[in-house]
């Protein structure tokens, strides 16, 4: 059983000594199975303290998915819902400035990480010559900053190299920075163990985060041309992608969508991920409430959790599945797309002439304690459990709950949930609140009592798709297209549990597949924009979305970190465009 602890950390020492603030703060972390008086686990567990926090909608998750072709979050309903100062309109557009809340909280958010390791290093160093516990830690912090540096690194073109809380960072760009990041993973990946489990830094995930970097150092050196993808460095992807594949401690899950459920700690494709295990506080169900309707309840038990109307994919998006599978309804030939946890009698599918005025008996009856909504892309008209208002108990008859189209509760009460593909952010009548088709990826969690708190499901970062897709587009770079349509078919063949909708394996492979195949197996994940920037898709025009301008692949610097750093001339510089 776990054991709860709480740490404190006083006067935390920012990430730079200039223009910043100490930290005052208590954490309460429970996501590392130890005693309160481990010393050393509790040096390291505020390290990884703020990841799901830094992963939220509101932070790293809405600067990657809505600065790309996959999600779009208009202002709804009159305008104000969503909005929120055009903080999403400006990541969509590529006009995002300075002050923009979004970039600045996840600016602030991983700059803290990077200090918690930091700080950590330098509490274990004098531990570790005596402690092999303390030692075994050290290096995974060390992991763990090498880590938090390539996301920096990733979306602001920066690293910061700091090994004493007293010190001012390096600020190191371009090659340094490759250089940095690569000699830290390098120096402690054959000290690390793959014992801990998926929420803990281990040998398979510097090897994969060593792969992703030298996939993408070809980007990270010259951020705003054309990269070039070295032979050198497709070797080293190929080289470390094999180390966590011949590995054989992962497997690619049968069934797709449970890579993203509650109880996915234990799934074999999961090599790095935020821990969310239910006896965390600081989880959350984000992720699996953010795109759904206000109007979607998905939990019988808690008829208060429902979604909130957020971002939807793209027409643009969308239309790269029917591209794909033409004729056939992608979801009824690939299992990444849609999976149905409930079906809808033959003979309530119709409904013309049903209304919410007369359909009083037009319903299923479901178990609560085994209801699921669909999951994947929700197009359509949406069935789920109905309440007279938000709040109230759900409709029941004998002990089971009935299920109905399901009425948008915005407009009072006379039109059903019908998701559209048409969404965009200038026609002002195309912002009701079910414009876009919508995504469940994640499983909404069976104990999130408000929807919004106690996820239950870890956050993927990194999973064994991934390693076999990025020695695929190492193989392909490289001229080798038949190693690659191996990986590439391996992948699609993997999701066997349910054979009827198992991805049919592709002749051929080029850049323009590769490409088309990674958005079909991470959308809606970390990767979107990262993807889109490597394979010189992130200046297309696409809905919305007309700025071409390749500065824009850097977000900026927040203007409060410049003004923060003003004291010491040239200390930190914006980036370019901005």
């Amino acid at each position: 059983m776990k054991n709860k602890f709480l740490i404190s950390i006083l006067s935390l020492s920012a990430l730079v000594a200039v223009g910043c603030t100490d930290l005052s703060e208590q954490i309460i972390d429970e996501s590392l199975e130890v005693q309160a008086s481990n010393v050393v686990e509790s040096v390291v567990a505020p390290a990884y303290g703020p990841l799901p926090d830094a992963f939220t909608h509101t932070k790293n998750y809405g600067l990657q998915l809505i600065s790309t072709d996959q999600g779009i979050l208009p202002p709804r309903g009159s305008g104000n819902d969503w909005y929120d100062g055009g903080k999403y309109i400006e990541l969509h557009q590529h006009t995002t400035t300075t002050t923009n809340v979004v970039v600045q909280q996840t600016w602030s958010a991983f700059t803290l990480m990077i200090s918690r390791t930091v700080t950590a290093i330098e509490k274990l160093q004098p531990l570790a010559a005596t402690d092999p516990n303390a030692a075994k830690a050290l290096v995974e912090m060390r992991a763990l900053r090498a880590y938090y540096n390539m996301l920096m690194l990733d979306y602001w073109g920066i690293a910061f190299k700091k090994d004493v809380t007293g010190q001012d960072s390096q600020i190191l760009r371009r090659q340094e920075a490759i250089t940095y990041i690569e000699t830290e993973f390098l120096d402690v990946v054959n000290s690390l163990g793959n014992t801990k489990g998926p929420g803990r830094m281990s040998q398979a995930s510097v090897n994969g985060f060593l792969a992703q970097l030298y996939l993408n150092a070809g980007v990270y050196r010259n951020p705003y041309g054309t990269p070039t993808f070295s032979a050198t460095d497709m070797d080293k992807v190929i080289e470390y992608s094999n180390k966590v594949i011949n590995s054989g401690l992962y497997i690619l899950s049968p069934e797709y969508f449970a890579i993203f459920d509650d109880n996915n700690h234990s799934n074999k494709e999961l090599i790095f991920a935020i821990d969310q295990r239910q006896d965390l506080t600081t989880s959350h169900n984000r992720l699996g409430y953010w795109s759904l309707s206000g109007s979607q309840y998905p939990l019988a038990a808690f008829p208060k959790a429902n979604g909130t109307d957020g971002p939807a994919i793209t027409s643009d998006f969308y239309n790269t599945w029917v591209q794909a599978y033409g004729s056939t309804d992608p979801a009824l030939a690939d299992a990444r797309f849609y999976k149905e946890n409930f079906t809808v009698p033959q003979n309530l599918q119709n409904l013309t002439g049903v209304t919410p005025a007369n359909d009083a008996n037009h319903f299923f009856l479901v178990n609560g304690s085994t209801y699921e909504i669909n999951r994947g892309i929700q197009r359509g008209v949406q069935w789920g459990l109905r309440n007279a208002s938000n709040g109230q108990p759900f409709q029941t008859s004998n002990g089971q709950y009935k299920i109905y189209p399901i009425i948008e509760q915005r407009n009072g009460f006379v039109n059903y949930v019908n998701h559209t593909l048409d969404i965009d952010l200038e026609n002002p009548n195309n912002k009701d609140y079910t414009d876009g088709y919508r995504v469940s990826k994640y499983q909404y969690s069976r104990t999130s009592d408000t929807g919004r708190n106690r996820g239950n499901a870890d956050i993927v970062l990194l999973r064994l798709a991934d390693i076999y897709l990025m020695r695929a587009e190492a193989q392909l770079r490289k001229g080798n297209a038949a190693a690659a349509l191996l990986d590439v078919n391996l992948v699609r063949a993997s999701r066997t549990a349910r054979p009827a909708v198992t991805p049919p394996s592709l002749p051929s492979i080029n850049l323009d597949l590769l490409y088309r195949e990674r958005g079909f197996e991470f959308y809606w994940e970390y990767s979107r924009r990262t993807d889109m920037i490597r394979f010189g898709h992130y200046e297309d025009v696409y809905t919305s979305k007309t700025n071409a301008d390749p500065r824009k692949r850097l977000f900026p610097i927040p203007q409060s970190a410049m003004d923060g750093a003003s004291s010491v001339p040239g200390y930190l510089t914006q980036n370019e465009g901005y």
